[in-house]
């Protein structure tokens, strides 16, 4: 069932998101950003840690759970280290995915050419 439960779950963003890119023209980069801010606000309201608990990976995994990991972390660090910890909290918790984010894309860039 809790695959089930994921595969609903990412499908239902994936075809939203896909929806919305194919009759607007918003581009992809408009379209990620749009679902970062959407995690971030279910998450300052305390939604995305319900979805997280009823989708488990089917929540975690998208683009949407990185504005949730933004907000969590900045939570955190606020209650730990005061105003400074908003933004220590930030990378604290986001760190892993951005770090992965960067050496891809510089292992990447050393495989494959530019096309202009």
């Amino acid at each position: 069932m809790n695959y089930l439960l994921a595969f609903i779950f990412c499908g239902l963003v994936c075809a939203i998101s896909q929806y919305v890119l194919e009759k607007s023209k918003l581009t992809p980069g408009h379209i990620n950003t749009g679902l970062v801010i959407v995690g971030c606000i279910l998450s300052g309201f305390g939604i995305y840690d319900r979805l997280i608990e009823k989708f488990h990976a089917g929540a975690s995994v998208p683009i949407i759970n990185f504005g949730h990991l933004l907000v969590t972390g900045a939570q955190e660090g606020y209650e730990t280290y005061g105003f400074v910890g908003l933004f220590k909290g930030i990378f604290t918790n986001a760190g892993a995915g951005i770090s992965f984010a960067i050496v891809c894309a510089f292992i990447i860039s050393l495989i494959f050419k530019v096309r202009h």
